[in-house]
């Protein structure tokens, strides 16, 4: 008998994030000032940041690539847990949110290992690759506008090195992927996305159900 996971309550959720997630100071202030804005939303959940900062040490990253900014809190999780003279680049076309970003990240004492670039981010990263970065990054971040999901994750793959690890968010869509009369074009992309990575030979891949959904996929 196949065994379900195991739904969060608010309960469980409290407890989980009050026993187990270390959140620095730093994060937690970033958090709630975020949490202030009308699309508080779009920001990972601390046991994600936690989670990812993991996965920086697990696969001993330097560079790492991250598509999709909004405030700022997935990079300083990510930044804080490179070498010092690790890079992360990051990538968004909002002056406003990352504004907030650069303010944390600095008062954070990361920011020397942040390279942000504001641009339409299949720009950045085609510039990068241009400029001969394959196989040069080991984490790549994915979390932003859903209708390029694919797109973003073919030039990541072509940007890691083999061994290096894509996560991407979002790709369970509030259980949307599931439900066949939600036909949005949000939710048809995602839904393409996941039987892309699922099928593809060139990654091992994993999506649990962490937040609204976090897809891994290492590069072989």
């Amino acid at each position: 008998m196949s065994v379900r996971t195991l739904g969060l309550s608010d309960q469980l959720s409290r407890y989980l994030q009050t026993t187990t997630v270390r959140e620095s100071d730093d994060l937690k202030q970033l958090r709630l000032a975020t949490s202030q804005l009308p699309e508080m939303n779009m920001q990972i959940s601390p046991e994600q940041g936690q989670l990812m900062a993991l996965l920086v040490k697990l696969v001993g990253a330097r560079r790492i690539i991250e598509v999709g900014v909004f405030t700022g809190y997935s990079s300083l999780a990510m930044a804080k847990a490179l070498p010092d003279d690790g890079k992360l680049t990051a990538c968004d076309v909002s002056e406003e949110w990352t504004k907030i970003a650069r303010r944390y990240w600095a008062a954070a004492g990361v920011d020397h290992k942040i390279n942000l670039r504001l641009a339409p981010a299949l720009e950045t990263l085609d510039a990068l690759l241009a400029d001969g970065e394959q196989g040069g990054y080991d984490l790549a971040f994915i979390d932003a506008d859903k209708l390029n999901y694919e797109p973003y994750y073919q030039r990541c793959l072509e940007l890691l090195r083999p061994g290096g690890l894509i996560l991407v968010d979002n790709t369970l869509w509030g259980g949307a992927v599931a439900d066949e009369e939600d036909q949005s074009e949000d939710t048809i992309a995602i839904r393409a996305f996941n039987e892309k990575v699922a099928n593809d030979p060139r990654v091992m891949s994993s999506l649990v159900t962490i937040g609204d959904g976090l897809t891994f996929a290492m590069k072989l």
